[in-house]
């Protein structure tokens, strides 16, 4: 297990420095829209002077090479430079909202895992019964409809309509968090974050569990008398989790970088709208902050879901010859 866990780790530093070198190219001037000096300190009181000062500071007169050592440099201390629009490092600015992010993505986690597993294990053990073709119809919706335009209809239904249908006495926000943070608020931006994911995290159960209750051992489990819960939860259930929970680690890594689209749409105030509003402002650094901060995550996620693998199924061995 411990080569295993190394030889991961190896491999993720050429997929950090091919990622890093991909933003590094996007910074260079003339590839995307805007100056990043004439950003920094303005079009009317940049001068030819403070242009060549801001550039030595910056190391943006020297060779593209020498930049991209500079830059992977201060990444490994930790710099992940500094925002032109805010005057903050991006390292400040990332912590401040990933707190936001991980309450977010955790709530809607908690969605997906109870709501996906459980309409998953329905829809295979009731097989073509009201409730399979339920979950099919609702999972196919869900799949199908925009996350953004889901989120607005919600807005619209649970924060305008039911709170005219009910006179003010009934509703849930639709924007923020709340000062302080409180559930109310969390509840719109969960279920819509999570509602794709959902829907597949439910498909992939019931398929699975189909596959697992068709397997000889599982007849001989009933053949001996137990009961039909025994048989579902205690032998079943285990064979069929490990590619549930490949995805649901995959879309955790996913989260906790950022959902910029729920984000944006409910102005939650984490790193996805952090991400979002610096697009819009052409403010690269923190753009390519977050994004290198969400690789890190989802590689480091992935890790530890391939390592779960050992825990969920015993015949699967990390390292010698059983690998």
């Amino acid at each position: 297990m411990f080569k295993y866990v190394m030889r991961r780790i190896l491999q993720m530093i050429p997929v950090f420095l091919g990622v890093t070198l991909i933003l590094f190219v996007l910074r260079i001037p003339g590839l995307l829209p805007g100056d990043p000096i004439q950003l920094i300190v303005g079009e009317k009181t940049l001068t030819p002077a403070l242009r060549a000062q801001i550039e030595e500071k910056n190391h943006l007169n020297e060779p593209a090479y020498v930049q991209y050592g500079y830059y992977v440099s201060n990444l490994l201390q930790g710099d992940l430079g500094e925002s032109y629009q805010k005057s903050r490092s991006v390292t400040s600015i990332l912590a401040d909202k990933f707190p936001n992010t991980i309450r977010l993505a955790v709530a809607a986690i908690l969605v997906e895992i109870v709501v996906g597993l459980l309409a998953g294990i329905i829809s295979a053990v009731k097989q073509y019964s009201f409730w399979d073709v339920l979950v099919t119809l609702s999972t196919s919706i869900l799949v199908s409809v925009p996350v953004f335009w889901l989120g607005m209809l919600l807005q619209m239904l649970f924060g305008i309509k039911l709170k005219q249908w009910t006179g003010g006495a009934l509703f849930l926000p639709i924007t923020g968090m709340g000062t302080p943070p409180d559930i109310a608020h969390l509840i719109l931006p969960a279920v819509t974050l999570a509602s794709v994911s959902t829907a597949y995290v439910a498909r992939i159960m019931r398929s699975q569990m189909l596959e697992a209750l068709g397997q000889d051992y599982i007849r001989t489990a009933m053949a001996k008398g137990l009961t039909e819960r025994a048989v579902v939860f205690k032998h079943a259930l285990k064979n069929a989790m490990i590619p549930v929970v490949t995805f649901i680690g995959i879309d955790l890594g996913a989260l906790m970088g950022g959902a910029i689209l729920t984000e944006s749409v409910f102005s939650w105030p984490g790193v996805g709208r952090e991400i979002y509003l610096a697009v819009l402002q052409r403010d690269w650094p923190v753009v390519m902050g977050g994004v290198v901060i969400v690789v890190l995550i989802v590689m480091v996620v992935n890790l530890l879901v391939d390592i779960s693998y050992a825990l969920l199924d015993p015949r699967i061995r990390y390292g010698g010859a059983a690998e």
